[in-house]
């Protein structure tokens, strides 16, 4: 099939670029044409917490990208929409993440379907966000007007989906393994390429801060002094999107200033080996969530991983097998961090994480796709 994919990609950073990218891989990996259309302007200064909302990683992929699409110029969501339009691709994969794309991509979407060739399939990352902002609703209606079907990488985002059409065709395919962040090394390679002592055992905190991600219920938790005698850290990894003068006081107030890491600016694709490797577990104490790509870089580095029960979060990790799923309280996180150490579950649950990821393999997100498209 003439495939395109309608999102966010290289230059730009973040788990929605990498997860286009990665699928489009395996899209040519399996004889299709692809062809990536992705942001001149993804974010107004306005709208985006970070530095940056570019990488300095090399492109490593054998596709092509073109940057046509700002999300504030309707010219450019009409001018791409034609180009589209006029490609006649089989198939338009449009990501969905955010109400604020739905004006722009809905648009764009309006436009290709006057073709009346192409099949339309947004990946729906989330319909209702975590942050809520006026005109959310509407925006995400406009965008699924004009969409034939839909796959969502959580449960979660299926049943949401209702709430704004209750006909159009839709699969659940979940979130697929991230297998592009570097290898697997020995834990003590890792924390000498981080420079971290290999005496401690360490918790991994990975991503953008956000609010909602829920850093301050696992510095409660390892607030306690069960794990200052165990020799015990925390790295947070990741850029402050919220909050920073408020965390840092937190690690202040705690006590927690030399049993917490912070490499909070931006981490590169390059680096990202390092601190999987280096973890012992991977934490995720959000307070909402639908599903997340962190886990899934957890799955490729064969890390046991702590989520909270919100979201889709749960149906990726099976509880006392690849690792935690707990209530979003410290008490509960704390619970399940000692468990963890004391009980020396590591080699365990490794063990059945290896098992675990064969579930999400990118071949069963092509499948569903490939399913989805013979419907409409």
């Amino acid at each position: 099939m003439k495939i395109i994919i309608l999102g966010p990609a290289h230059p730009f950073r973040g788990g929605i670029a990498a997860l286009n990218e990665r699928l489009a891989k395996q899209l040519v990996d399996e004889g299709h044409e692809v062809q990536v259309v992705s942001f001149t302007l993804q974010y107004p200064k306005i709208l985006f917490p970070g530095k940056t909302q570019f990488t300095s990683d090399e492109a490593s992929f054998n596709f092509a990208i073109t940057r046509e699409v700002n999300s504030v110029n309707p010219f450019t969501w009409f001018s791409t929409g034609e180009k589209i339009r006029k490609l006649k691709p089989d198939l338009l994969l449009v990501r969905f993440w955010l109400p604020f794309m739905g004006m722009s991509l809905g648009t764009i979407c309006k436009r290709v379907k006057k073709s009346r060739h192409t099949k339309i399939i947004s990946i729906v990352d989330n319909i209702i966000p975590h942050e809520k902002r006026p005109g959310d609703r509407f925006l995400s209606n406009y965008f699924v007007k004009h969409v034939d079907g839909f796959i969502a990488m959580s449960k979660n985002v299926l049943t949401d989906l209702s709430l704004f059409d209750q006909n159009k065709p839709r699969k659940f395919s979940p979130h697929p393994v991230y297998d592009h962040y570097g290898n697997i090394e020995p834990r003590e390679t890792a924390l000498q390429k981080l420079k971290l002592d290999a005496r401690f055992r360490y918790i991994l905190f990975f991503g953008f801060i956000r609010d909602y991600k829920g850093l301050d219920l696992l510095l409660d938790a390892i607030s306690d002094s069960w794990f200052s005698k165990n020799n015990i850290k925390l790295i947070v990894a990741g850029e402050f999107y919220a909050g920073e003068a408020e965390y840092l006081e937190m690690i202040k107030t705690l006590g927690l200033a030399d049993r917490v890491v912070l490499k909070t600016d931006y981490i590169p694709n390059s680096e990202v080996e390092n601190y999987f490797n280096a973890a012992d577990l991977v934490a995720q104490p959000y307070k909402s969530a639908t599903q997340s790509g962190v886990t899934q870089i957890g799955y490729h580095f064969n890390k046991p991983m702590l989520v909270t029960d919100v979201g889709g979060l749960a149906e990726i990790i099976p509880h006392g097998k690849a690792g935690y799923v707990v209530k979003p309280e410290a008490e509960d996180i704390k619970n399940a961090l000692v468990d963890f150490f004391e009980k020396n579950r590591m080699e365990n649950f490794t063990q059945n994480v290896i098992k675990e990821k064969e579930r999400f393999k990118w071949e069963k997100m092509t499948e569903t796709i490939y399913a989805l498209a013979e419907k409409l």
